[in-house]
């Protein structure tokens, strides 16, 4: 039998992980891509080999560890090498991510993807979930946690799919602009509905 999927996505500073982790209150699997992103490219991996066949061994720190802002600095030195690792990279987290969707015992499972509908990762879903924010909300939030300039957060906000994309591509939108109560109940909401849905797979 197979596990129902929901994915979950939403913009930058729209509460994703807090959504994800009032589902993982129920019990509820949770599969996050960038968690399985850095399990990619931990040392051993095949991925972190071939980074370094590529780019040389000062890429890594001492510890045998990727260091992520030499490879920061230069993916942003060679744009070409994106393509490159978004090649390489992403092949292995789709592999992760079906693995780990193929081990859960919940009767549903979350599918945590930031940027899915921009890569149009929820083919691999049954259900898409969008955390639905304000932009100002976002800029506010995200400004806040990481402690970056405004203008800096719009630029990423570019980056990523419109809001009207992503809420179009949704089959259940939760809004986040209001309390944290508010958005427990919510989500106990879609649990209940997830739970019934669940059934048919």
């Amino acid at each position: 039998m197979m596990t129902m999927v929901i994915g979950l996505t939403g913009g930058i500073g729209s509460g994703k992980t807090t959504v994800a982790n009032h589902f993982g209150d129920y019990g509820i699997d949770i599969i996050d891509a960038d968690i399985i992103a850095r399990e990619v490219v931990e040392p051993g991996t095949a991925g972190l080999n071939a980074i370094v066949d590529k780019l040389g061994a000062d890429i890594l720190l001492t510890d045998g560890t990727l260091d992520r802002s030499k490879l920061r600095d230069a993916i942003f030195n060679e744009h070409q090498l994106k393509d490159w690792l978004n090649g390489l990279l992403h092949p292995l987290i789709r592999e992760k991510m079906l693995s780990n969707i193929s081990k859960a015992t919940s009767p549903y499972c979350l599918l945590v993807v930031p940027l899915m509908v921009e890569n149009n990762l929820q083919t691999m879903t049954h259900r898409l979930l969008v955390v639905d924010v304000d932009e100002s909300v976002q800029i506010e939030r995200t400004q806040a946690r990481d402690n970056v300039a405004p203008e800096q957060v719009k630029k990423i906000l570019m980056a990523q799919a419109s809001r009207r994309n992503r809420n179009a591509a949704a089959d259940d939108i939760i809004s986040n602009n209001g309390n944290s109560a508010e958005l427990k109940n919510k989500v106990a909401e879609l649990h209940q509905n997830y739970i019934k849905m669940s059934h048919l797979y």
